[in-house]
């Protein structure tokens, strides 16, 4: 038992919560007793999630210096997780540090420690919104607060939009908060495959689904399906690919077993 589940409030949440449950396989103590338990069933269930958590984070860290070398100033982090390593805003402000993020999460949980640990620096700017993924005006309402719509802002739809629902079109929600964003904006998202090691990810997906709330289950898709996310958008090289494949450095590692497509593309 971790210390976070023996101090945390009663009653403890009955269902597990993505972002508490990528807590585990961060290997942080941010999370309760449910969320370990999905977190650790899953992984036994397809041994790439961990590795995979971990390739993701440093995805998102080249997407983010990819841009803010491109001249992005502001970021976007829609469902921004429990405070890890190399955070969004931590990333951009080392490479330009007037760059301004605002961070979005439906967990309370999630938001408080944000406030807490996620300070921007003394030359830039962060902000936290309470909201779903699936709340676009009211994202793009608050974010509007720290962030001018008139200048291009890094979009971050980083393993989040496999928790809105085929039928609740996410690729909708996309184009909807693309819309608002100016010209020179990009789109940096990462989702997990349907299409490789599609056995295991499935049966993760399913023990993972049993013990989350009705709203934060998880559905995978193929390559083709994440390709449409960048739909009307031109899509950076290398495409769409493994985390692995995006840009890596000359010291990363490649692995095309990770069940996890990813991409950068930029509104015109």
């Amino acid at each position: 038992m971790n210390d976070y589940a023996q101090s945390a409030p009663t009653p403890h949440p009955t269902n597990a919560h993505p972002a508490r449950v990528y807590n585990v396989w961060l290997g942080g103590k941010d999370h309760y007793l449910v969320d370990q338990e999905a977190a650790e069933l899953a992984a036994q269930a397809n041994p790439t999630i961990v590795p995979s958590v971990r390739a993701n984070r440093a995805f998102l860290g080249r997407a983010v210096r990819h841009l803010a070398a491109s001249g992005v100033r502001q970021f976007l982090d829609i469902g921004t997780g429990i405070p890890a390593a190399d955070n969004t805003h931590e990333v951009a402000q080392r490479a330009v540090p007037e760059s301004r993020v605002v961070y979005v999460d439906n967990d309370p949980i999630v938001l408080s420690h944000a406030r807490a640990l996620l300070v921007s620096g003394p030359q830039g700017q962060t902000d936290y919104v309470q909201a779903d993924a699936r709340d676009v005006d009211t994202i793009l309402d608050a974010a509007s607060r720290t962030l001018d719509f008139e200048q291009p802002v890094g979009l971050m739809l980083v393993a989040i939009l496999q928790y809105i629902k085929d039928a609740e079109d996410p690729w909708d929600i996309t184009r909807r908060l693309l819309d608002r964003l100016a010209p020179g904006s990009h789109l940096v998202l990462s989702h997990p495959a349907a299409d490789v090691t599609s056995t295991e990810v499935a049966e993760s997906m399913r023990i993972y689904n049993e013990r989350a709330a009705s709203h934060a289950s998880a559905t995978p898709r193929t390559r083709e399906e994440v390709e449409r996310f960048c739909d009307g958008l031109e899509i950076l090289d290398p495409g769409v690919v493994t985390l692995t494949r995006w840009r890596p450095g000359p010291t990363d590692a490649s692995d095309d077993s990770l069940p996890m497509w990813c991409a950068v593309a930029r509104k015109a």
